[in-house]
This record gives structure tokens, sequence and C-alpha cells, in this order.
């Protein structure tokens, strides 16, 4: 026993060696701060900002996403599949004891071409009871490297759900914006066919009066079929968009609520400096740096496969023909072994393992400079965006203001004769279409401000999770919070 325990204390010395290159991030070609300029950034990126819309509906409909959405139902389950991994990966570090017990009986023959002796029982029963246990000593780190690897991987896994609660609540928030814009179309519309439909039976009238043209009549007719036809395909559109939204809301195909209209949305004005620094919480790039700690630990395990593999087996017990001597001092049995393995040859076996693992750190690598790339492409196209979305915005209210003053002229000088219907299709026309195309671009600077949200990350995601669980979001750091 004090040559094991000796031992036990030699190979525990030994086991502080690791093989394999620990992790160190990555040196990041990193920009200080945006293309243009905000203030308030981390508050930005903390706030539940869907909120900021000012519309019960679309928070009630968030909320509803959150909890049902199949897609988070599924991220959930594979952060479960790496937290069960993890635990077996880790179990392997510590002993592994079991214990077992049998009983059997066996006759053998009488018949057989050597006699039984006489008084020999042919029939015999046996009892054993045993406690097993093994243990390999992780000399080299391999089980300690592969431990690292899933934990990271289960770290990884985790910020996956989390992405998907930020694309979540961005794509709900966009699909009710585009919603509510078709809905705006669709009024603007039906309006503009109201109107033209009594234009057009007053122009019959007066053709019928011998006042006006057959040329007159066909125009003002042209433009009634014109807003007709585009109805039936803006109805198409909202039934689409209203059954999309209920496959993120997790429901069958059906009509959705309504809140607010696109003009009565509230724009929200972020303000406030956004370091780059603020990119570091998004769960993809968080996702990425985890994968590439997994790899690098899996080079470490592959690596020890070079190395001898060392481990301790024990058995204590006792056996005995009759229940009633089980426990006695004869019938005890044990044994104990140290069994080394080396490999001596493997035909490039381990060599193309560490090959692989030394690829897969390559690649996740570039993953991780990839995702950080494409995280200051995506908050530097949103902050783009909102800005140059504002000014069009701007200039295309002024341009409705201007047609709307321009066919209110057109039709006074056509009804006295100064002009002719020309100038009145030209100007219903030019105000119908820019009419659509401000709402767009209404939704647009909306969804401008739903794609810097999702581009910067960052605490909010912390608030939506609170109403996917139920609970108060958490002040403390989420698991690895102390990595991007």
């Amino acid at each position: 026993m004090q040559r094991i325990l000796s031992f036990c204390v030699l190979m525990f010395a030994l086991s502080g060696c690791t093989i394999g290159p620990d992790y160190r991030r990555p040196e990041l070609d990193t920009p200080a701060g945006w293309r243009l300029a905000e203030q308030d950034g981390r508050e930005l990126a903390d706030t539940a900002w869907w909120e900021q819309f000012g519309d019960p509906v679309l928070n009630e409909l968030i909320a509803s996403a959150l909890q049902e959405n199949r897609d988070l139902r599924i991220a959930a389950a594979r952060v479960e599949q790496y937290a069960g991994r993890y635990g077996a990966t880790r179990a392997e570090l510590f002993p592994q004891v079991g214990g077992s017990t049998e009983y059997a009986r066996q006759r053998v023959t009488e018949a057989g071409d050597n006699p039984v002796t006489p008084g020999y029982r042919t029939t015999t029963d046996s009892f054993a009871a045993a406690v097993s246990a093994g243990w390999e000593i992780d000399l080299w780190g391999r089980i300690r490297r592969l431990t690292e690897s899933a934990q990271a991987e289960l770290l990884a896994s985790e910020e996956g759900r989390r992405g998907v609660v930020l694309t979540l609540v961005g794509d709900v928030a966009a699909a009710y914006v585009n919603l509510r814009a078709l809905d705006r179309q669709l009024e603007i519309t039906r309006e503009t066919a109201r109107t033209r439909e009594e234009s057009y039976n007053l122009f019959k009238e007066r053709f019928g009066g011998g006042l006006i043209s057959d040329l007159e009549l066909s125009q003002n007719r042209s433009q009634y079929e014109e807003a007709l036809a585009a109805i039936p395909a803006l109805e198409k559109s909202v039934a689409q968009q209203e059954n999309g939204l209920c496959v993120l809301l997790g429901r069958n195909p059906g009509p959705i609520p309504r809140g607010l209209s696109i003009d009565e949305l509230k724009v929200a004005t972020p303000t406030a400096g956004l370091p780059s620094t603020l990119l570091e919480r998004r769960p993809d790039i968080r996702q990425a740096e985890q994968n590439l700690i997994a790899a690098n630990a899996r080079i470490g395990a592959a690596r020890a496969a070079y190395f001898p593999s060392i481990g301790l087996t024990g058995t204590f017990g006792s056996a005995s023909g009759d229940l009633d001597d089980l426990f006695t001092g004869p019938a005890k049995i044990w044994q104990y072994a140290v069994p080394v393995s080396l490999p001596i040859f493997t035909a490039g076996r381990i060599a193309g393992n560490v090959r692989e693992a030394e690829a897969m750190q390559a690649e996740m690598l570039a993953a991780y400079q990839r995702a950080v790339q494409n995280g200051f492409r995506e908050v530097n196209d949103a902050l783009v965006a909102r800005e140059q979305t504002d000014r069009q915005l701007a200039a295309q209210q002024s341009q409705v203001d201007s047609l709307r003053q321009y066919a209110e002229i057109a039709r006074l000088r056509y009804d006295n004769g100064y002009t002719d219907y020309l100038a009145v299709l030209d100007a219903d026309r030019s105000l119908f279409n820019v009419e659509l195309s401000y709402t767009l671009t209404r939704a647009d600077l909306h969804l401008a401000l739903i794609g810097l949200y999702k581009a910067l990350g960052g605490g909010w995601v912390h608030e939506a999770e609170s109403l996917a669980t139920g609970t108060a979001p958490s002040t403390t750091p989420a698991v690895g919070a102390d990595r991007p």
C-alpha cells in the first residue's frame, strides 16, 4: 500500500505537465470607433430597444416569440447536449468506481469420459461481491485538454443560443415594421382607388353630356384601373408577411394583431460613443472565439497520444461457494495493476490526428477573424443606413408636400380649362408613387435602427432572455462573459 501511495504522489506531481499550446487571444486590427460618431453606445447596446417603438402589440409579439419560437427551443436543447458532453468528458479526470455482485449455479456431467469421484458435488453454487476502480492518470494533459475543449464547446453553444435570441427579436421587430408598412401602402392604394373611382364616375357623366372627349375618359379610367390592380398584390404581400411572422412566433399561419401605424411608431434616436469594444459582446463573435479555444485544446489532446498512457486499476471483494462464508476472511479477493500503454507503430494515425487538429484550429482562427470583420461591417452599414435613410425620409416628405400642391393646382387648372388632363394624370401618378415610396423609406428607417441593435449585440440580449424564461434579468454576467 505504501508503494501504491508513493506511486500516486509521483503521478500527481507529473500530471502538471500539459501537452499542446495554451490559448491566447489573437491580435486583431480593430478600429477605435466607427465611420459615424454616436453617443452613449453602451447604454444603446444594453436597453430593451424594442420598447422604444412605443407599441404594446410589438412588445407582446416579441415576448411570445421568445417563449414559443422553435429555433430557440432547438438552440436551448443543443446547449443541454453540450452540457452533457462536457460532464461526461470531465468525469474522466476522476477515478471511476463500480460494484458488482454475482450468483451462479452449475452442474457438471456424470456421463463424461472421466467418471466422477464418489462424493464429488456435481451441482455447485458460487457467490461473489466486488468493488472495482479504474483511473487513467492524466500525465500529459490529454483529458484536461479534452475537458477544456468540451467546456469551450458548451460556451459556444450558449453563445449560439444567445445569437438565436438576438436574431429572433430583430426579425420579429423587422417583420412587424414591414407588415405595418404594407398595411399603410394598402391603405394609400385603396384610398387612391376610391378617389379615382369617384373621379371616373364624374368623367363618365361629363362624357355622356359631351363635355369631355373619349381620350380624357380613357385616361381617367386607366388611372382608376392602375390603383385597382395594385390592391391584390399588396393584399397578397400582407398575408404572406403575416404568415412569416406567425412562424417566428411559433404559431400556425394566421392573422396578426396590429398596434400603432407605421407613421405612429416612434423613431428611436440612439445617442452616445460606440467604442469598438462593444462588438466583443456579440454572440456570434463570442461563439467563434469559443470554437477557436476548443480547436486549440484539441491539438494538445491529439499530441498527447504520442506519449505513454498510464492508469491504475484495482478490485476488492469476496467470493465463496456458500453465501454464509461470503464475507469471511478466507473469501476475500483483491487485485491491483498499473497498466501502461505506449504507441510503437500506428502507421501515421497519431500524426494524422495532430494534423487534423492543427488544421481545424487554423480554420477556427480564420472564422473568428472573419466574424470580427463582419461585425465591424454590419455596425458601420447600420450607422450609414440610419443617417442616410433619415436624410432620404426628410427629402421625400418635402417631395410629398410639393406633389400634393402640384396635384391640387393641376386639377384646378384643368377644371378651369387652362390645361389638358395629362398634367392632372402626371401629378396624380407622381403623388401616388411617392406616397408609397415614403412609406417604404419610413419603414427602412426603423429597419436601420433594428439592424444597428442587432449588429451591436450587447446586454439587451439578457433583457430578451428574461422574457423567454419569465424571470427578471440577471445583474451578473453570463457564463463566459469575461471573454468576448
